[in-house]
C-alpha cells in the first residue's frame, strides 16, 4: 500500500472496499474479460462480490473501533469506572479474528484494564461478540447445514457458500451442541395458537434406535454389548448389532378437524371398490409440533408431549386422542401422565402395526405368493374395523385348529391374536371412525424416518450422546418450522449468559 492510499485508508475506512470494488468493475469490463466464457465471469463476479462483503464489514468495523475509541477518551474516569466495573485504564488496539460468512475480519476495540483484573472490552457488547471466533452468523450456517446431512457434507457446504475452510469438523460438532442448549426454555415460552372446541387434539409416540459410541448406550444394552462376543471378523453378528443401539423416543402433537368414515374407506371389500361411493379421506393433521431426545427416558418426552397438549387446550374440553403402538411401557406412561393431569384420554391403537401383524399371521396359511394372502388379510382387517376384533382372533384360532398347524408354524398366528387380545380395550376402530378419529399414527412414524433415519442413521455414523441429542433436538425445531424464531430467542439468550449486565454499555457509538 502506497502512503497515500494508507492515508485515505486512515481517514476513510471504506476507501479500501471502494478501491477494490472499482477494480473488479474495470476487470469485468476488461477487453480480456469480454472473452472469457459466462462460468468464468460468474466465478469472477462471485470470488469478487464475498470479497468485496469481506472489505465493507472489515471498513465497518474498523469505523465501529475509531467511534469507541473516541466514546471511551471523552468519558472521565469516574464514568469509565461505572462503565467497566471500576477498571479505569484505557488501552486502545485489541485485536481480535471474527470467521464471518464473507470470511475472516479482524475486530478492533478498547480494553479497560485494573492492576489484578481480567480486561473488559466494552464493544464485545455492543457488537454481541461470542467468546469464540465463529461469528453468529457462520454458527446459523454451521447448525444448518450439520442438522441436513452430514458432518463432511456439511463442511463442504460451508466451504463453497464461505470461499474458505473456517470451520473444522470437531469446530461444527460443538456449534451444533452449543446452538441446542436453549431448545427447551424456548418451548416453554411458546403459546400455542388456540383451537375450536370440536377439533381434535392428537398425541402420538414411537421409538428408533440409534448407533451410539461405546459408553454412551443405556446400562442394559451397554452390559449386553460388553458381554457380546466377535463372532466374526468381517461384520457384525446380530447380538452386536442389537448392543449398539440407544433408544430414541419421539413424539408427535397435532389438531385435526373429524373426518368420519367406514371400514371399507379403510380396506378395499373383497373384489375392490365398485366405484359407486367416494372414498372418503381422514382427518389431516395440521399445527404439528414434533419432539425427540436419545438422552432423557421416554417419560420425559410423553411428559413434554402433554405439556405441549395441554398448553393447547388447558380447560380440557377438546377430545384427545392417543396413538400408541402397543407396547406396553408406553401405555403405562400415557394413561399415569392422563391420569395425573385429569385429563380424559382416548387411547387407539395404529391400525398399521395391527395389519402388519396381520400379514405375518396370514403366512402361517399361505404361501408368500399365493394372491389369497391378501383377501385374508382384508376379510381380518374390515372385521377388525367394524368393531369384532374378538371375533376375528376367534376365526384365527379356529382355523389354526383346523390346519393342526404345530406349535412353530402357528407362531406368528398366535402373535397376532396375542396382540389384538392384550389391547381388546383399544381396537374399538368402529367407534373411532363414527366420532372421525385417526387410527393410524403416520405422522409419528414419518417423523420417525425424518428426523433420524434421514440424518442420524446415516451409513457409519456414531453418535455421542449430546452429538446426537442436539442433532435430533435441533431437527425436530426445524421441522416444527420454528427455528428463525429460536435463533432469535437462542441468540438473546447466549447475549444474557455472555454480558450479564445489560445496562453497564450506555455509552454511544456512532458510526
Amino acid at each position: 500500500m502506497n502512503g497515500a492510499y494508507a492515508a485515505a485508508a486512515v481517514a476513510d475506512p471504506f476507501a479500501r472496499a471502494a478501491s477494490f470494488l472499482t477494480s473488479l468493475i474495470s476487470s469485468l469490463s476488461s477487453p480480456e474479460a469480454l472473452l472469457l466464457s459466462h462460468e468464468r465471469i460468474e466465478e469472477d463476479a462471485e470470488t469478487g462480490a464475498r470479497e468485496l462483503a469481506r472489505l465493507l464489514l472489515q471498513a465497518h468495523l474498523d469505523l465501529r473501533a475509531r467511534a469507541e475509541e473516541t466514546a471511551l477518551r471523552g468519558l472521565d474516569t469516574a464514568g469509565r469506572a461505572a462503565l467497566a466495573d471500576g477498571r479505569t485504564r484505557l488501552e486502545k488496539d485489541h485485536r481480535r479474528e471474527l470467521a464471518t460468512v464473507v470470511g475472516t475480519v479482524t475486530v478492533t476495540r478498547c480494553a479497560q484494564r485494573a492492576p489484578g483484573r481480567t480486561n473488559v472490552h466494552p464493544a464485545d457488547a455492543t457488537l454481541n461478540l461470542p467468546h469464540a471466533r465463529h461469528s453468529l452468523g457462520l454458527r446459523k450456517l454451521a447448525v444448518l447445514e450439520a442438522c441436513r446431512g452430514s458432518y463432511d457434507t456439511a463442511i463442504e457446504a460451508i466451504d463453497r457458500r464461505c470461499g474458505a475452510r473456517l470451520v473444522g469438523k470437531r469446530q461444527a460438532e460443538d456449534l451444533v451442541r452449543a446452538a441446542a442448549v436453549d431448545i427447551a426454555a424456548f418451548y416453554v415460552c411458546r403459546t400455542p395458537e388456540p383451537a375450536a372446541k370440536q377439533t381434535l387434539l392428537v398425541l402420538s409416540f414411537d421409538g428408533k434406535g440409534i448407533v451410539m459410541r461405546p459408553g454412551h448406550l443405556r446400562e442394559a444394552p451397554q452390559k449386553a454389548a460388553e458381554r457380546a462376543k466377535r463372532t466374526f471378523r468381517t461384520r457384525l453378528s446380530a447380538g452386536e448389532k442389537s448392543g449398539r443401539k440407544r433408544m430414541a423416543t419421539l413424539a408427535v402433537v397435532h389438531d385435526a378437524e373429524p373426518a368420519v368414515r367406514r371400514p371399507h374407506d379403510i380396506i378395499a371389500p373383497p373384489g375392490g371398490r365398485t366405484g359407486q361411493r367416494t372414498v372418503r379421506k381422514g382427518p389431516k393433521a395440521r399445527a404439528k409440533w414434533l419432539s425427540a431426545s436419545v438422552k432423557h427416558d421416554p417419560e420425559h418426552v410423553i411428559t413434554t408431549a402433554f405439556d405441549q397438549a395441554e398448553a393447547r387446550d388447558p380447560q380440557h374440553r377438546r377430545s384427545w386422542v392417543v396413538l400408541v403402538d402397543g407396547a406396553t411401557h408406553q401405555l403405562d406412561l400415557v394413561r399415569a401422565e392422563a391420569g395425573r393431569r385429569g385429563v380424559t384420554v382416548h387411547i387407539v391403537l395404529d391400525i398399521v402395526h395391527v395389519i402388519e401383524k396381520l400379514w405375518a399371521a396370514a403366512r402361517c396359511f399361505h404361501t408368500a405368493t399365493d394372491p389369497d394372502a391378501e383377501t385374508w388379510v382384508g376379510t381380518k382387517a374390515a372385521r377388525i374395523l367394524a368393531g369384532d376384533a374378538p371375533g376375528a382372533v376367534a376365526d384365527i384360532r379356529a382355523e389354526a385348529a383346523r390346519s393342526r398347524l404345530t406349535d412353530d408354524q402357528r407362531v406368528a398366528a398366535d402373535t397376532a391374536c396375542r396382540y389384538l387380545t392384550n389391547n381388546a380395550d383399544h381396537v374399538h376402530y368402529d367407534q373411532a371412525l363414527t366420532a372421525g378419529w385417526p387410527i393410524a399414527s403416520g405422522t409419528v412414524e414419518g417423523a420417525a424416518r425424518h428426523l433420524i433415519a434421514d440424518r442420524l442413521d446415516i451409513t457409519g455414523s456414531r453418535w455421542s450422546l449430546a452429538g446426537a441429542e442436539a442433532v435430533l433436538t435441533l431437527r425436530a425445531v426445524i421441522s416444527n418450522n420454528d427455528f428463525p424464531e429460536y435463533w432469535i430467542f437462542h441468540t438473546a439468550r447466549e447475549r444474557e449468559r455472555l454480558y450479564p449486565q445489560p445496562d453497564q454499555h450506555t455509552y454511544g457509538l456512532s458510526a
